[in-house]
């Protein structure tokens, strides 16, 4: 896969496969995981997750569901959104996790 347009973007994306291993980071995504820099590539990213979020991917890989949450830490407030991605035959092929830092003053418009 080419994620190129994905280094561009002012979030975090970070890819999974089927199995929870990263295939993909870009330098928004390494930065927030790793104080150093280094990528979680190649290595499962079910591990560092409690048992809840756990289950929480595997719903996900298994029926094709959407996560969407709000957290705050360290004074940062960010929009996590995961969702699965998947291949040409239809099956899920892993998940896509984008982190976006939310202002503290938001418009919310209806239409």
């Amino acid at each position: 896969m080419d994620f190129d347009w994905a280094e561009t973007l002012q979030c975090a994306v970070t890819v999974c496969d089927a199995d929870g291993v990263v295939i993909y980071m870009n330098e928004r995504s390494r930065s927030t995981f790793s104080a150093d820099g280094s990528s979680m590539v190649g290595k499962s990213m079910i591990p560092c997750h409690n048992e809840r979020s756990q289950a929480i991917i595997r719903k996900m890989l298994t029926e094709g569901v959407t996560n969407c949450y709000t957290i705050n830490k360290k004074g940062v407030r960010k929009l996590i959104y995961q969702s699965p991605w998947k291949k040409d035959d239809g099956t899920v092929g892993g998940l896509v996790e984008i982190s976006i830092v939310l202002p503290d003053e938001m418009p919310n418009y209806v239409r």
